[in-house]
């Protein structure tokens, strides 16, 4: 059966990628759509690993050719999920962890009816900005606007299906794993088994 979508959201700085990472590498069977950008990398960051940097035009080409299945702008650099990434992932029968923000989330569960929605929030807005200017990586300018959209993002946690908040790393992590797990033996995912090992008369 086609396997199950998850998707993850989170203010900028909350640790999501890091939690997203941590995740896949302790469990199995799970997939990663890894999302095209039009903005620049950062230090660190990989083609192909951390997302596929593409310049403006080209990704606005991408759209008018449907190849996304949801796109958003933000901060002006457009952020986007490849339909063949993901339905290629769906249809091998992969769980696979999408890393989008609350419009994205949207977007894609409407197209998705049964996919997970998981929202990472922080602590407190005083730790986030505390880990926004720890990374080094925005201007002080960036980081407030950072701050003021996380406020509204928050608010759209209320309307996941579940939330964990990022106090303390491996704990948040240890919480994502379970609601995976908690995914996984549902009885629409079970169901098959019960009718391969247990035939009904």
């Amino acid at each position: 059966m086609p396997g199950q979508l998850f998707v993850i959201s989170a203010p900028s700085g909350t640790g999501k990628t890091t939690v997203i990472r941590k995740v896949r590498a302790q469990m199995d069977g799970l997939g990663y759509c890894i999302s095209h950008t039009s903005r620049k990398p950062r230090p660190g960051e990989r083609e192909g690993v951390d997302y596929y940097f593409v310049g403006p035009q080209d990704f606005e080409e991408m759209i008018k050719q449907g190849a996304f299945v949801e796109w958003a702008r933000v901060y002006g650099d457009y952020y986007g999920t490849s339909v063949v990434s993901l339905h290629d992932q769906l249809n091998k029968g992969m769980d696979v962890i999408l890393d989008v923000d609350p419009v994205g989330a949207r977007n894609i569960k409407k197209q998705f009816p049964d996919a997970a929605l998981i929202f990472i929030i922080p602590p407190s807005l005083d730790v986030l900005e505390q880990r926004l200017y720890g990374r080094g990586t925005d201007s002080e300018a960036t980081i407030k606007k950072r701050l003021e959209k996380a406020v509204s993002e928050v608010q759209e946690a209320l309307g996941y299906d579940y939330i964990v908040i990022n106090e303390e790393l491996e704990a948040a992590v240890q919480e994502v794993i379970a609601i995976i797990r908690a995914e996984r033996c549902r009885v629409k995912r079970r169901q098959h088994f019960i009718k391969e090992c247990f035939p009904l008369s």
